[in-house]
């Protein structure tokens, strides 16, 4: 496999990361009721954490001689992430972030495969990373989410 494959998947990673990071700030903002709370201040943390993901995969496409999608190649993904219409919605947030975090996980993992086959080590471990740090976003809103459908 070529590394073509392999920007291919980074530059589609960037692209979530940045989608990511605008629909929690979105639902960090619109988000309503004191039992909003937590689930803001999470995401809030977490935006700094996807923030980071899309520099440290903005870098490595450059050091591949690629460069990362702007705004005119983006296409939105995220349906389910988008503010709920009753901002006291929480379960719908974290029902649309597992959905996100689901999908990064499983981007993160073809990542891995893609770097393996490409013989491309930095890539591999830089995927392992951020894959890692998705899996306790995603263990960390399943709490939220047996919290909230147990009420």
């Amino acid at each position: 496999m070529s590394t073509d494959r392999v920007i291919e998947i980074l530059r589609k990673a960037y692209s979530d990361e940045i989608e990511t990071v605008m629909n929690y700030q979105t639902n960090a903002i619109v988000l309503d009721g004191v039992r909003a709370e937590e689930i803001k201040e999470s995401l809030k943390q977490d935006i700094q954490e996807e923030l980071a993901h899309a520099e440290q995969l903005g870098q490595r496409l450059k050091q591949l001689d690629a460069r990362p999608p702007g705004s005119s190649e983006f296409t939105a993904r995220q349906d389910s992430l988008q503010p709920p219409e009753d901002s006291t919605d929480v379960l719908a947030v974290i029902n649309g972030v597992l959905d996100a975090e689901e999908d990064a996980i499983a981007t993160y993992r073809d990542l891995i495969d893609a770097a393996k086959e490409a013989n491309d080590p930095v890539t591999e471990d830089l995927a392992v990373t951020i894959l890692a740090e998705e899996e306790a976003h995603l263990t960390e809103f399943r709490g939220f989410q047996k919290e909230y459908q147990d009420d």
